[in-house]
């Protein structure tokens, strides 16, 4: 069940929710189809390259991916020299994006929740693991980069 505790699954979840707002109480945002489009396509294509240049990261320093486990090295390049998160931001920008693109007004207040959600089941416990194993490297790195942007 340990697999069913990960971010695509939550943000599968989320999705499904914002899907079935958009489908059974429909409330348009009012922005117009072709700004709805473009802006939530923007998101989720911005999402799509910063979840890929993450994981480009992460093959390059093989280490582990899997939010639960400790990795070998704390990767402080490419990306994560913007973010420390970025796999998960680009989660928000997909979920915010798709709730856009459907005119899903209802399931905005969503995206904070989604966001809580990923602080509290993954990025708290991923840095309190970091820190642990990491010491002052990782201190040094989050002084200098931020948790999101």
């Amino acid at each position: 069940m340990k697999w069913l505790d990960m971010p695509p699954v939550w943000l599968l979840a989320f999705l499904v929710l914002a899907w079935f707002q958009k489908t059974y109480l429909p409330m348009g945002l009012g922005l117009g189809p072709v700004w709805a489009d473009l802006l939530g396509g923007l998101l989720v294509g911005g999402g799509a390259i910063l979840m890929g240049l993450a994981f480009a990261e992460f093959r390059r320093h093989r280490t582990t991916i899997i939010p639960h486990e400790t990795p070998e090295r704390l990767i402080t390049s490419g990306i994560f020299k913007r973010s420390r998160n970025p796999i998960y931001l680009g989660d928000v920008l997909i979920l915010s994006g798709l709730i856009l693109y459907w005119d899903a007004v209802l399931a905005l207040p969503l995206i904070p929740v989604f966001v809580w959600v990923l602080e509290k089941r993954f990025i708290e416990p991923e840095e309190r693991r970091m820190r642990r194993k990491f010491l002052a490297d990782f201190t040094s790195y989050t002084q200098q980069t931020r948790r999101w942007l």
